[in-house]
């Protein structure tokens, strides 16, 4: 008997052996958490429940392939994957589906959105083209990195998908942060969008898009109709207070004034039914996978894990941002949605991926004998 245990537990400790346990900790607690708010915001349904937690699954099994991968042999596929990627992308433009665009592929079985996986090829490819070049980079290299980020931004935007694209094209910049870019390149970029800024109002923009940009300054201008959105939202959020209403007891969602309210606004749920605590629960968590990632960087000994695990860590630190921001008032809508919390797919098995890759850089760093 003890044989068997001591194989049952060898067994276990090898099929773990590359996974971060603090971070899946972590991931587990906020899974759990969205699977509780899903089921409440969903009309207190188990198919939404056991939909998501189908798509955690698969999303669970990418994290512990990933984490099996040595960062070394995911280098040497980053080309052949980042353009895989990109065949996608242009597919969706001639075939996609969505309300406000060509969004999603329809494969039969589920809808893919092909965007979702550029969040990680495209900080993969960046930092494969950095790895090898010397760092900091030099203006030529800085332009040969440009050109890899905005292809499949100018893509996404093309559906369009503004939001998306601009979480992209931001995993992208990061890589080139973390690999000494100096500011002022940034502060370059940022002056040239100010600069574009009336040419993409005018000429760019969809009406839709605009009416975003209008609610945003001034969402009680048209409170039934643009402004409502956002209203609804904020309402929601007051209306939690301190310990919020209670699980399933939140009016805005279950009386349908709160749209949205599985995806986008998923946060405001949370916000009415768990109150402060539940928002700084949820933050806590996100906060300790950010810089649980982030340390795991800083110990990466190639620039490649070190810039790639860097870069995942900071774009999921922006996705939070723009969710919370959106849904306070804070910053436009953009329908971003908010990591592993709003219901989805293609973006939760993204996300975990890229958790994956992050723990592969740490259960396979070499040591200094080696």
């Amino acid at each position: 008997m003890s044989i068997l245990l001591r194989w049952l537990v060898d067994l276990v400790a090898r099929f773990v052996r590359t996974l971060d346990v603090w971070l899946t900790l972590a991931i587990g607690a906020l899974m759990t958490i969205a699977l509780m708010v899903l089921y409440s915001a969903g009309g207190e349904s188990t198919s939404i429940v056991v939909a998501q937690g189908a798509r955690f699954g698969v999303g669970l099994g990418a994290l512990w392939l990933m984490s099996r991968l040595p960062p070394t042999q995911l280098r040497h596929w980053t080309p052949l994957v980042y353009g895989l990627s990109l065949v996608p992308l242009l597919l969706v433009l001639v075939i996609g589906q969505g309300r406000s665009g060509n969004l999603w592929l329809n494969l039969g079985v589920f809808y893919f959105q092909p965007a979702e996986v550029l969040k990680l090829s495209l900080p993969m490819m960046v930092a494969w083209f950095l790895h090898r070049e010397r760092l900091p980079p030099s203006f030529g290299t800085v332009l040969v990195a440009a050109v890899m980020i905005a292809v499949p931004t100018f893509l996404i935007l093309l559906q369009p998908d503004f939001g998306t694209a601009m979480l992209v094209g931001i995993s992208g910049a990061f890589v080139l942060y973390l690999a000494g870019l100096s500011w002022w390149w940034f502060a370059a970029a940022g002056g040239a969008v100010a600069a574009m800024a009336p040419i993409a109002w005018f000429w760019l923009l969809a009406p839709y898009q605009k009416d975003r940009i209008h609610t945003f300054l001034d969402p009680e201008s048209d409170p039934l109709g643009t402004g409502w959105n956002i209203i609804q939202s904020k309402i929601a959020i007051g209306a939690g207070g301190l310990t919020g209403k209670g699980w399933g007891q939140g009016t805005q969602s279950h009386l349908n004034y709160l749209p949205e309210h599985t995806t986008d606004f998923i946060f405001a749920v949370l916000s009415e039914e768990f109150g402060w605590i539940g928002v700084a629960t949820v933050l806590a968590l996100y906060l300790f996978i950010v810089g649980r990632c982030l340390w795991i960087a800083s110990q990466a000994r190639d620039s490649f894990s070190r810039l790639l695990a860097g870069s995942l860590a900071l774009s999921l630190f922006v996705y939070v941002i723009v969710n919370g921001g959106m849904i306070s008032g804070l910053l436009p809508v953009v329908g971003v949605p908010m990591p592993l919390l709003s219901y989805g797919g293609t973006s939760a098995v993204s996300l975990l991926a890229g958790l994956g890759v992050v723990m592969a850089v740490r259960a396979h760093r070499p040591t200094h004998g080696g």
